[in-house]
């Protein structure tokens, strides 16, 4: 089909169903190419959920902060800022946040490098810091 622009003509590409399944299988392609996961991301990703469900009990006992200008920004709150706050107000120990972020710090650089054993004990640090 051919198009007139002025004493111009352009051809319209015709859309076949094989170009569609070329594309697609390119685009699945290219969605696979992604970073592989770690030998220990499951428990890294699973542990964070423990320590953020940990922090934020932390955070419903005892005194609350007054609102800092980032809330007021409508920015959420880290785990780590949440950890650093708690820290400040006395309701964790500052050595407890530093072991939580070490920890959890370490098993992500130990998967990255791909030594599970590494991850695994950085990652029993983390669950001896927040065991009660």
């Amino acid at each position: 089909m051919a198009v007139g622009i002025g004493r111009l003509e352009l051809q319209q590409p015709k859309t076949t169903s094989r170009w569609i399944v070329c594309l697609s299988a390119a685009m699945l392609a290219a969605s696979t190419i992604t970073c592989s996961a770690g030998p220990c991301a499951a428990d890294i990703g699973s542990m964070q959920v423990r320590v953020d469900a940990w922090l934020e009990a932390a955070a419903k006992t005892g005194p609350a902060a007054a609102e800092g200008t980032s809330a007021t920004l409508h920015r959420q709150p880290t785990p780590g800022g949440m950890a650093t706050a708690e820290a400040a107000l006395g309701k964790i120990p500052p050595e407890k946040v530093k072991a939580l972020k070490d920890g959890m710090a370490q098993a992500r650089a130990a998967d990255q490098a791909g030594d599970k054993a590494a991850c695994e004990r950085a990652l029993a640090d983390v669950r001896r810091a927040i065991a009660p």
